[in-house]
C-alpha cells in the first residue's frame, strides 16, 4: 500500500492559539532533552475516510541534536498512518514536541484550567466578552463552581439548555481572559465587568 504523505504539527503555533488547552513542555524541559530521551510529535495526514482520524501522537527517540533541531526513530507503530513504521529515521524541530520522558520544569496551565465551568453561549461562541461571572458550591467533582455569562441573557435565554455549555475554564480563557486573575476567589464570589473602565468589580 502506498504510504500517506504527512506533517508535524507546529505544536508552538497551537499553543500560542491555544494558551489554556494546548499543552506543550515549557524550554526549560525541552532545553535538557538529550540522545535517548523520549519525545512526542503529532503526525497529521489526509485520511480519505471523513469519520477517520487524521492525526497521531507518536513517540520519537532522540539520536541526534543540533540547537532546536533533531534527529530520531519513531518509536511506535502508527495504527492510521501508513508509511511509517518503528525505527523509520525522523527529523523536527524544538517547536514539534508535545511531550518529553522528562520530568516538567515550567508551570502546568493546562491542567490548572482543567476544572469545568458553566458557560452561555453569547461567550463561547457569539464573541462577547464574559460581563457577569460568579461562582458557587461546585455540584461535581470536576466544576469549577463558575459560571459565566456576557451579562445581558435574560432568563428565557439562560432556559434554554442550548444557550449553555459545560467546558473547561480554559476553553473559554482561550476566547476571553481578561477576568483570569479572579478565578482563584472563593466560592460566592460575584463579578461584573463596568461597562465604562471595562474593569471587574466585585459585586460580593
Amino acid at each position: 500500500m502506498q504510504g500517506q504523505s504527512w506533517w508535524l504539527t507546529d505544536a508552538a503555533q497551537s499553543q500560542r492559539s491555544y494558551p489554556y488547552t494546548f499543552f506543550k513542555p515549557s524550554r526549560a524541559t525541552t532545553d535538557k532533552l538529550a540522545v535517548g530521551d523520549l519525545v512526542k510529535l503529532i503526525f497529521e495526514f489526509d485520511n480519505p475516510d471523513p469519520d477517520g482520524y487524521s492525526a497521531e501522537r507518536m513517540w520519537v527517540i532522540i539520536t541526534h541534536r543540533n540547537g532546536e533541531r533533531f534527529e530520531g526513530v519513531l518509536d511506535n507503530d502508527p495504527t492510521q498512518l501508513t508509511g511509517l513504521a518503528p525505527g523509520d529515521p525522523l527529523s523536527f524541530e524544538e517547536r514539534h514536541i508535545i511531550q518529553t520522558s522528562l520530568e516538567e520544569s515550567g508551570p502546568d496551565i493546562v491542567g490548572k484550567y482543567w476544572p469545568r465551568c458553566f458557560v452561555t453561549r453569547r461567550v463561547l461562541y457569539d464573541g462577547e466578552k464574559a460581563g457577569h461571572i460568579y461562582r458557587e458550591e461546585a455540584a461535581r467533582e470536576d466544576h469549577s463552581g463558575w459560571f459565566i455569562m456576557a451579562g445581558d441573557e435574560d432568563d428565557a435565554y439562560l432556559d434554554d439548555a442550548d444557550n449553555l455549555f459545560y467546558v473547561s475554564l480554559g476553553a473559554v480563557l482561550n476566547r476571553d481572559d481578561s477576568f483570569v486573575h479572579l478565578l482563584d476567589a472563593p466560592v460566592g464570589s460575584v463579578f461584573e465587568r463596568n461597562p465604562e473602565t471595562g474593569a471587574f468589580e466585585a459585586l460580593q
